[in-house]
Parts: C-alpha cells; sequence; structure tokens
C-alpha cells in the first residue's frame, strides 16, 4: 500500500461517513446508460487543451508514467459509501507533471468512451489522492464499474470519477459535465452534501 487516503475526512467534517451517507460492504453498479465495451488493448487517453505537450498515451505508455495503489473511500451521491477500497493506478498529479499544465488551466474536464463527461477545478484534481484507477482489490477494475480505467476521487462525490474516461481536457475557463448540466453539483463535496447545485 503506498497511500492511505481513508483520513482526508479530517479535512472536510468530523466523521469519516459523510452526512446522509450509508455504509455498505457491497459495490453497487451506476451508470447514465449502456456499459461500453473497451479493451486494454485498445484502450488511449488523450490529454488536451492547455497543457505545454498534449499526447495520448496507450496502456503501455500510461502505465510506465508510475503507479502507486491507495486505500480509499468511496461516496455515491445516492447516498451510499464504501470503505477501505484499495485502487490502483496513475496519480493524476504523475500525468500533470508529465504534460506540464499551463499556468492559465483553471479547469479539468474528463471525457469517456460512453460520452460521459464530469467536471472538477483543477485545485481538486491535483490533490495526491486523485487517480485514474485500473485495479481494485488487486484485480484488473470490472467493466462495469469503468474498466480498464477510471478515476476516482475519495474527496468527491463518484459521479466526479469518470468511467472508462478516455480524455483529460484542462480548460482556461469552467464546462460543465454531463451531470452538472442536469442540476447535480459541481463541487459536490460529500461532507456539506453538495449533491445538488444551488444555482
Amino acid at each position: 500500500m503506498d497511500r492511505d487516503a481513508t483520513d482526508i475526512y479530517r479535512e472536510f467534517g468530523d466523521e469519516r461517513l459523510p452526512p446522509g451517507q450509508h455504509r455498505t460492504d457491497s459495490f453497487p453498479v451506476l451508470s447514465k446508460g449502456s456499459t461500453p465495451r473497451v479493451t486494454r488493448e485498445e484502450w488511449t487517453l488523450s490529454v488536451s487543451g492547455a497543457v505545454e505537450d498534449p499526447v495520448t498515451l496507450d496502456w503501455d505508455a500510461f502505465t510506465s508514467l508510475g503507479v502507486e495503489t491507495q486505500r480509499q473511500d468511496f461516496h455515491c451521491v445516492t447516498g451510499w459509501s464504501r470503505f477501505d477500497c484499495d485502487f490502483t493506478g496513475l496519480p493524476f498529479t504523475t500525468l500533470a507533471d508529465h504534460v506540464g499544465v499551463g499556468s492559465d488551466a483553471v479547469h479539468v474536464l474528463f471525457h469517456a468512451a460512453d460520452d460521459y463527461t464530469t467536471d472538477l477545478p483543477l485545485d481538486a484534481c491535483l490533490r495526491p489522492e486523485t487517480l485514474f484507477a485500473f485495479e481494485f482489490d488487486g484485480e484488473p477494475l470490472p467493466r462495469d464499474h469503468g474498466g480498464p480505467v477510471r478515476v476516482v476521487t475519495p474527496h468527491r462525490y463518484a459521479y466526479k470519477g469518470a468511467k472508462w474516461v478516455t480524455g483529460v481536457e484542462f480548460c482556461t475557463e469552467p464546462r460543465r459535465g454531463f451531470w452538472e448540466q442536469r442540476g447535480y453539483s459541481v463541487t459536490a463535496d460529500p461532507w456539506a452534501e453538495e449533491r445538488y447545485s444551488d444555482s
């Protein structure tokens, strides 16, 4: 285990379980539609926007950047949380260092193979626990949970972690993703119960 991120709640609240959540040992599957079929052999990750070196990485190039295993909690906006998930993947910060983030970048829009998008402020992405995960509990990430690669964001509700991620776009102004355009919170802090937008 390279990093235990299960104590990040101390930055946000007094309890590990965010308000309005219930703990479960199962791992429910929730997606906006059908599950795309993407294999590791055909998967690529495109990095674009306000970066010094836009790239498209295949599996070998992606994993060669350096991976780590983190223990994280997982909080779904629908009200359940799963503790002690072991995810292995590439830290967002490692990818950001590789491409060189432009000084005018302030926001990140993630793109997925099922046309899903979600967005986060750049500073929320640059936390060490934001991870492009491809293994869960030591096994390849199941397809219905976003395999081959999904983003995990234990400091935000899980809809901020795009399943089947295929693109990372560094933006110079905020751009709203799929659920954010439909009234879900842009900030999505579980300890503040930021489930829906105030606007």
